[in-house]
């Protein structure tokens, strides 16, 4: 049994998003592009219209298709960095 926990860990441990607040991210991106760079990446009402991370936070949390291509949107840019 104690086989099956070391494979999740390991399969953690190469997750880049474990660990990683959603506000983490969100700031992360903030910083690097700006809100409205995001807004033209990510077609997204929240990232174009009166940003904040706490409007972004509540819909990402709520919105599964756009959290993914947030999610995806800061693993490109650890990879550019």
């Amino acid at each position: 049994m104690g086989g099956i926990n070391m494979e999740m860990d390991n399969t953690q441990n190469n997750n880049p998003l474990h660990g990683v607040t959603l506000e983490m991210i969100l700031n992360h991106l903030v910083e690097m592009y700006g809100w409205e760079e995001m807004g033209y990446r990510i077609n997204i009402r929240c990232f174009q219209f009166d940003p904040s991370i706490k409007s972004s936070l509540a819909f990402l949390r709520k919105t599964p298709w756009a959290r993914e291509k947030v999610e995806r949107m800061y693993l490109k840019s650890l990879r550019n960095k």
